[in-house]
């Protein structure tokens, strides 16, 4: 799979670096300026990409106080939807502004709509990519009208079934929008380490031919770093400027000195994984006169006969190699030889000499 997607300035694919989206969500706590600072904390950090989101109360829920309106998760306990969303949206007065300052910084910005409206809205702020919420992967009409833009779109995949990843990709693909990138994701705040089955990431590349990676809920840098490993070339993580601000995202979410170690991390693994390759570099071809060889470890006198007593596989590698150890015993030394010679053919006495 030799895909290539392209968001911004940033190509993703399969031999170039991971594309590391810094997920700001709720974490501005409705302050303007400390939305501008989760996005300079990203620049600083090395992040690719800010993404926020799209939505107000009433364009995802409804202000209804019945016990099936009512947040299931403990970090969100006793609210209504309508009551975390007032909490959690971005406004949308904001949304241009903040594009224009991430751009000003280097970092590609775009978001998740989560209704038609948002769609729309965005596309006037000419956003280069969209992102599909995991909670969203089963709303047909919105992934379709994403599709139709021809812009990446990025799915999380966190309470999808096999069946429901299928249909969101064929949706984008009957609408002529192969820019697909699937996101492995545990809907669970934060995610237990027990249940992110990484291995489905690379699985999942096989399965629908597309990018895949990591939108990661769960507690410190050990996920994003192996999705990596495994093939992961989209990391997806919360950032806020501190856990202890609160939030509705706060307690998953990473620091900027978290983040930044992460992206660090991130970029030694990539180096680490380098290519296919059985060449040697220059040191390691040197470090070569390091490994074993044949040597004589016992004066021997003319006439003698090589055995394993007195030829031994020791280091360094400047006498014969170990393969040759079988056809020297039994052979005759030509010449007195001391202790610590390297083994060499011109030692043995072969017949006609």
């Amino acid at each position: 799979m030799n895909k290539e997607i392209k968001i911004g300035s940033h190509v993703i694919a399969k031999d170039m670096p991971t594309y590391i989206i810094a997920e700001m969500s709720g974490n501005h706590n409705m302050e303007f300026e400390r939305a501008k600072k989760i996005i300079d904390a990203a620049a600083e950090a090395g992040a690719d990409a800010i993404k926020i989101q799209t939505y107000t109360p009433d364009t995802i829920t409804i202000d209804c106080s019945d016990d099936i309106f009512k947040t299931q998760s403990k970090i969100w306990e006793g609210m209504t939807l309508y009551q975390l969303y007032q909490k959690a949206y971005t406004p949308w007065e904001w949304q241009e502004e903040l594009r224009d300052y991430a751009l000003n910084l280097g970092l590609d910005f775009f978001s998740s709509p989560f209704d038609l409206t948002a769609v729309d809205f965005l596309e006037k702020m000419c956003v280069p990519a969209y992102k599909v919420a995991s909670f969203e992967i089963n709303d047909i009409p919105l992934i379709r009208k994403i599709a139709e833009t021809g812009k990446p779109i990025i799915i999380s995949t966190g309470i999808a079934y096999l069946e429901d990843i299928d249909l969101a990709v064929r949706t984008c693909r009957e609408a002529g929008n192969d820019n697909v990138i699937l996101l492995k994701c545990v809907s669970a705040y934060p995610a237990p380490y027990k249940e992110m089955n990484l291995k489905v990431i690379p699985n999942m590349a096989q399965t629908f031919e597309c990018i895949t990676g990591l939108s990661d809920h769960s507690l410190g840098s050990e996920t994003a770093i192996a999705s990596v490993a495994l093939g992961g070339k989209v990391i997806e993580k919360h950032l806020t400027l501190k856990r202890s601000d609160g939030g509705p995202d706060a307690s998953f979410s990473m620091e900027p000195e978290e983040f930044q170690a992460m992206v660090k991390q991130i970029r030694n693994v990539e180096k680490a994984l380098g290519t296919v390759t059985y060449d040697l570099n220059e040191k390691q071809i040197e470090n070569r006169d390091g490994a074993r060889s044949l040597f004589v470890v016992q004066d021997i006198k003319k006439g003698e006969t090589f055995t394993a007593e007195n030829v031994r596989s020791i280091r360094p590698n400047v006498g014969l190699h170990t393969k040759y150890f079988e056809q020297v015993l039994g052979q005759k030394a030509n010449s007195d030889l001391k202790k610590g010679t390297p083994m060499d053919w011109k030692y043995i006495e072969f017949e006609g000499d």
